[in-house]
Parts: C-alpha cells; structure tokens; sequence
C-alpha cells in the first residue's frame, strides 16, 4: 500500500524538477540559469542531513538496552545511513557541476568542498567497520557507537568549520546565503517543495531498503 507521504514525495519532486528545468527564474549575474541547481543541488544535502540524524537516532536506540543491542535498529541504522550516502554522492555531483559553471572548476580548494568530503569519507569508514566485524551483537554495538559519533562530527565539519574560514561558498566564510538577498519568491516556489519533496522520496528509498534487509535476512 502506498502511503499518503510518498504520493506527496513523488508529486513534489516531480513538480520541482518540471519548474527547476522549465520554470521562470530572476536573472542573476555569473550564477544565470545555473541557479537552477539550486532546486537539486541542496536538496541532496537536506535529505542526506535528515536520513544521517535518523540513522544517529537508530545507533542510539540500539545501544538503549545494557544488557544486549537491538539488531533491528542497528540494521535500521545502516539502511538510512546508506540512503544518505546516495544522497551525498548526489550532493557532490550536482555540486561538481555547479561550481565548474560558477567558479570555473569542478573541485577547488574551498573549506565546504573539503569539509563535505571528509565528512563522506568518514561514513566510508562506518561500512568499512561493519564489513570487518563478522558477530552480529559485536558489529552492532561497534558500529553504533562509531556512528554516534560520526554525526556530531559531521555537523561540525560542514556546518561549523567552514564558517570560521574564508570560503566561495554561500552562506560561509562571511558569504551571505541565497536566502538574504536573492532567493526571491519564484526560487522559494520551487525550492522549498523540492526539499520537503525529497526528504520524503529519500525515506521512501530507505523504507525499500529496510524491506529488502529483512527479506535478504
């Protein structure tokens, strides 16, 4: 049965991609049509931040009990991370794209560029640690507690620190974001729904992928 938040997913980013492409845009000098990725681009790293602090929640949740860890969760807890990956690989690629129109490159030694690939690297390592570890209980309460702390230090790295530097990206490094002098109601119109929009197909993603666990199990 398909449930009423997935229909609203698919309608959402169906409807952003149609008016990503096609929809009218303000003209902004060097970005141009290019402000288009805007409707991809960021909703990637949305959805990738949103399946990321659930999979946080599931390590959390599977380490709740003292006395033995909670395989259900932990298998939860890599599914969404996984789905988050996927969303990341997007993110970078769409991002790649973005700056070789903006910047002139596909990759440039800017803080957020950097910061975003350690922070996938570091999750890297997260299905690394679990493929090592063949004991189900010892995998699950190793790879939670390594994943509780993999988030905290993903919110730092491409949040925080790119902050506290120079940087060409917006929103960091004293580079004012979109939403303060140019995401006028024609981007809002098609960005926020392509957010929300993903996030629920990026749930949906990982729901089939918790489905396909339990099957393969």
């Amino acid at each position: 049965m398909i449930k009423w938040w997935k229909i609203t997913g698919f309608i959402l980013v169906l409807y952003s991609i149609i008016q990503g492409l096609f929809g009218a845009i303000p003209y902004l000098p060097i970005l141009e049509n290019s402000i288009r990725n805007l409707f991809f681009h960021v909703p990637m790293w949305f959805t990738m931040i949103a399946l990321l602090l659930f999979s946080f929640i599931k390590s959390i949740q599977t380490l709740n009990n003292k006395n033995s860890v909670n395989l259900t969760f932990d298998a939860d807890a890599e599914v969404f991370a996984n789905t988050a990956m996927l969303f990341g690989v997007a993110g970078l690629l769409t991002g790649m794209i973005w700056a070789k129109n903006t910047w002139g490159a596909y990759w440039t030694p800017d803080p957020k560029l950097n910061a975003a690939a350690v922070a996938m690297l570091l999750y890297a390592a997260y299905f690394v640690l679990r493929s090592s570890i063949i004991d189900e209980e010892k995998r699950a309460r190793i790879s939670a507690v390594f994943n509780i702390f993999c988030f905290p230090i993903f919110v730092v790295l491409v949040f925080i620190l790119p902050r506290l530097t120079d940087s060409l990206h917006p929103g960091n490094g004293g580079n004012p974001g979109f939403n303060s002098y140019d995401l006028d109601s024609r981007l809002r119109m098609v960005f926020y729904p392509a957010v929300l929009g993903w996030i629920l197909v990026g749930f949906w993603i990982a729901d089939i992928g918790k489905r396909i666990k339990k099957l393969s199990a």
